[in-house]
C-alpha cells in the first residue's frame, strides 16, 4: 500500500482516485483498519456479498482497475505500470478533466 499512497500523493491535483473494496473483514474490523492504516482514498465494504467484484468480474485479489477520466476501462488484473498511468493522466490532463 504504500506505493497506492505515494500515487495518490503525487497526484493529488490530477484526475486521478483509488477506490478501494473491502471483501474479507467484518465491518468493525473494515472501519478500525481503515482508522489506522490512514488510507487517503475512499473504501467500500463489501463483506461478503460480492455485489461489486461480481460488478467487475473480480475473482482474484489484489485486482486493480485502470478507469480514464471518461468512464472506459483502460485495464483489469495487476496493478497498472507507470507508464500506462502516465498515459492516462496525460489523456485526462489533455482533455481539461
Amino acid at each position: 500500500m504504500p506505493h497506492l499512497k505515494t500515487l495518490v500523493k503525487r497526484n493529488a491535483d490530477r484526475p486521478f482516485a483509488v477506490i478501494g473494496i473491502n471483501t474479507y473483514d467484518d465491518e468493525t474490523d473494515f472501519r478500525k483498519g481503515m482508522k489506522e492504516l490512514e488510507l487517503p482514498w475512499a473504501c467500500a465494504f463489501q463483506g461478503s456479498n460480492p455485489v461489486i467484484t461480481d460488478l467487475f468480474g473480480v475473482d482474484a485479489f489484489p485486482t486493480y482497475i485502470l478507469v480514464d477520466h471518461e468512464g472506459r476501462i483502460l485495464s483489469v488484473g495487476g496493478a497498472p505500470t507507470d507508464e500506462e498511468l502516465a498515459r492516462a493522466l496525460q489523456a485526462a490532463d489533455a482533455a481539461g478533466k
